[in-house]
């Protein structure tokens, strides 16, 4: 498939793929947007569950919610049952929220077939379409796929503080507006205000229309003026610009992430070879409260 989005006509269609893992990758706490609130558990048949903030992030980094380390990875994939065969379909409860940013992981480590399903869980309830209350807890056969995370994906916060002047990088904070320009409090206590020098806004919200993406002929009117032609690309907040583009996107974040308290950083080539970075701060560097595109 040469798209990474998937829809639900077709996930209804392979449910019965004996080579389909079918992940939830639903967070508990939702920032950025008014949250859907569930009274009960709520699934796609044949689920199994992943933990984004727990089993697939690295607890002894020095900065919350860092990138699972390669162990950990293998560990949870093994866990899922996924192999070299494996169709890997992502979705979260609130529509496109933190599926990409599992998408991400998993691209980063070297999966290759792996989907987000465009509208998630509200989607297919809006479809009418059957739920369970519980995941799959044991996989029918151990998985054997083992992670590699590929280094040319993931961009550190030194990097980019090198390239905040290199035109031919564009960092991109996909926040709300009034959080891009201080003008509102940031969710998590003592997490200053403001944007990376020189940075584009382009809020992840713009880039949907209701549930799913917006159609890539949308897309081009909803990115900023100054950005360099690119294709659109995504993950939780940044990720969004990134999905639904069939190109990979060549660079990532590492190591937090909602906040400016890392940098994360997705790096899309473009027909002209420049290059779009999709970033966030680590504390410490100096914050703009203005910026290139936040009119």
């Amino acid at each position: 498939m040469p798209s990474p989005l998937v829809t639900t006509d077709w996930l209804q269609d392979n449910l019965d793929n004996e080579h389909l893992v079918l992940i939830d990758a639903s967070m508990a706490n939702v920032v950025g947007k008014e949250p859907i609130v569930y009274d009960r558990p709520m699934l796609i048949p044949g689920s199994f569950r992943i933990d984004l903030e727990g089993a697939l992030c690295d607890t002894g980094a020095s900065q919350a919610h860092a990138f699972p380390t390669e162990e950990q990875f293998t560990a949870e994939a093994r866990r899922l049952g996924i192999g070299p065969e494996s169709l890997v379909v992502l979705y979260d409860d609130q529509g496109i929220y933190s599926a990409p940013r599992a998408w991400w992981i998993l691209r980063a480590m070297g999966l290759k077939q792996v989907f987000v399903l465009d509208g998630g869980l509200p989607q297919w309830l809006a479809e009418g379409r059957d739920t369970v209350s519980a995941s799959v807890a044991v996989a029918a056969k151990h998985g054997s796929v083992v992670g590699k995370l590929d280094h040319t994906l993931v961009r550190d916060s030194a990097y980019v503080f090198q390239h905040l002047e290199d035109e031919q990088v564009t960092v991109i904070d996909a926040r709300s507006q009034a959080r891009f320009l201080a003008q509102a409090p940031e969710p998590r206590p003592g997490v200053r205000g403001g944007h990376i020098p020189n940075s584009l806004n382009l809020p992840f919200t713009e880039v949907l229309e209701g549930h799913r993406f917006k159609p890539a002929s949308q897309l081009a009117s909803t990115l900023p003026t100054s950005l360099p032609p690119f294709s659109p690309a995504t993950g939780t907040n940044w990720c969004f610009p990134v999905v639904p583009a069939s190109p990979p996107a060549s660079s990532y974040w590492r190591p937090s992430w909602p906040g400016i308290l890392s940098c994360r950083c997705t790096t899309v080539p473009g027909p002209t070879g420049a290059a779009v970075s999709h970033c966030r701060w680590r504390s410490g560097h100096h914050l703009a409260t203005r910026g290139i595109g936040s009119s």
